[in-house]
């Protein structure tokens, strides 16, 4: 019953992020991380957790998403699902460029990259979007040719797929 209840809560919250009612969603999603930690259902808890993160980054809290990333992340690594690990494992990376911690979101971004190189599953655009970000990363750490390489091998799959958006970004980094 609280799985189901919890369930209903984060379809909700997605439903309130995708019309951009935040405050909303924030609140479907920690009602249904609070069912979650009472009923001790960990994988329903990590999803519910994972999407509190993506709404605390909604409302630029980073240190929140972070916060609520890692736990899921914690989770994620007891669970056999290694995509939805290594997802939130580049959330985490993200988040941490972002802030600025470069030391600290370097492992994670070759973390990420790691299981989604190994995982015949992994969709294109997850991989692309990892190696955006370690891209970025590189080239924020002064490592110009070693962001050159990911760029291009980020553009080219960001090309395949189709998503103009990010073959232009990647187009546009390699021209600098």
């Amino acid at each position: 019953m609280t799985s189901n209840a919890a369930e209903k809560l984060v379809k909700q919250g997605y439903q309130a992020r995708r019309e951009d009612r935040l405050v909303e969603a924030k609140t479907h999603f920690a009602e249904a991380v609070d069912l979650c930690r009472k009923a001790d259902t960990q994988a329903m808890l990590a999803r519910s957790l994972t999407g509190l993160g993506q709404i605390e980054s909604d409302l630029h809290d980073s240190c929140a998403a972070l916060t609520h990333y890692e736990e899921a992340a914690a989770i994620y690594r007891t669970l056999n699902d290694p995509l939805v690990l290594a997802h939130t494992v580049r959330h985490v990376a993200d988040i941490l460029r972002r802030q600025g911690r470069l030391a600290q979101a370097a492992p994670c971004y070759i973390e990420a990259l790691a299981i989604y190189r190994s995982d015949g599953q992994t969709p294109p655009l997850d991989l692309a979007n990892a190696i955006r970000g370690y891209a970025l990363l590189r080239g924020d750490a002064g490592e110009s040719e070693e962001a050159r390489k990911l760029w291009q091998e980020a553009g080219h799959l960001y090309a395949t797929i189709g998503v103009e958006a990010g073959a232009a970004e990647a187009q546009r980094r390699l021209s600098l």
